[in-house]
């Protein structure tokens, strides 16, 4: 975990179980991670495909929240929307560097100069092991080794290396390890978001599963509302938790519902 988060998200936690989320009733605002939360966890980034019940779910929340859900995603916006099957207006990928709001307009940070010459790194890198997934996204590079973690050592010095000479920031993940340029992450995307219509006034609720998304709850929890861990206890600054992505499709139906029958005055 990156130390500022990993300080941060130590303070008054524990390891024990995370208590399930109440289904709130005061205007909220959703912030979804896609793979391990809307989805399950993969052994490729192509594995993960559109499924009705996720994509029923998430288009009933939109309607009952009136637009207030974003899914933020290491993700880029294509492949959101491909998984997704386009239920979500309002989405960030890349960590945040690319972010569409709720009306359809899309801002991009420009790509570090160096993305390109670390991409072309990580692919000679990857050619040479086999199991490695390489994932270019433009502002970014993945490098996946969920089918060879055997390299797992061998990944992580070669991300430091061309970060420190690349001034690159790094992304840790479930297996998996992004270059990315500087200047944004899931926290910063939630903040924008919340600064905007139909955002701005609601109490911002953030689930995630990953080191990625302990930016995003903290930024909630800065702005007065919380995070949601998904999946095993672990060290987070998350204050609730669902056990995986079945159990957050129910809760967000469960969301949904409430809205539907208890609209927000």
């Amino acid at each position: 975990m990156p130390a500022q988060v990993g300080s941060r998200a130590a303070e008054g936690r524990s390891h024990a179980p995370l208590p399930v989320p109440e289904t709130p009733r005061e205007p909220v605002a959703l912030f979804l991670d896609m793979d391990g939360v809307l989805a399950p966890l993969a052994p490729t980034p192509d594995a993960v495909v559109a499924e009705p019940r996720r994509t029923a779910v998430i288009a009933r929340l939109v309607k009952a929240l009136d637009g207030r859900v974003a899914i933020v995603s290491g993700r880029t916006l294509e492949e959101i929307d491909r998984i997704a099957d386009h239920a979500s207006p309002a989405a960030a990928g890349v960590h945040g560097l690319v972010r569409r709001r709720a009306n359809g307009e899309e801002t991009t940070f420009t790509p570090s100069p160096g993305i390109a010459r670390a991409a072309a790194a990580v692919e000679a890198f990857a050619a040479e092991r086999p199991g490695l997934l390489v994932e270019r996204k433009g502002v970014a590079v993945g490098l996946h080794y969920r089918q060879a973690p055997q390299y797992e050592a061998e990944v992580l010095a070669l991300a430091d290396d061309l970060a420190a000479r690349h001034g690159l920031s790094i992304q840790p993940g479930v297996l998996v390890i992004e270059l990315k340029t500087p200047g944004a992450d899931k926290g910063a995307a939630l903040t924008a978001f919340m600064a905007e219509p139909p955002f701005k006034g609601a109490r911002p609720i953030m689930l995630g599963d990953d080191l990625t998304d302990e930016y995003g709850f903290l930024a909630a929890e800065a702005l007065g509302g919380y995070g949601v861990l998904v999946g095993p206890p672990r060290e987070t600054a998350a204050r609730f938790g669902l056990s995986g992505p079945d159990a957050v499709l129910d809760w967000l139906d469960s969301v949904s519902a409430a809205f539907e029958t208890e609209p927000a005055q």
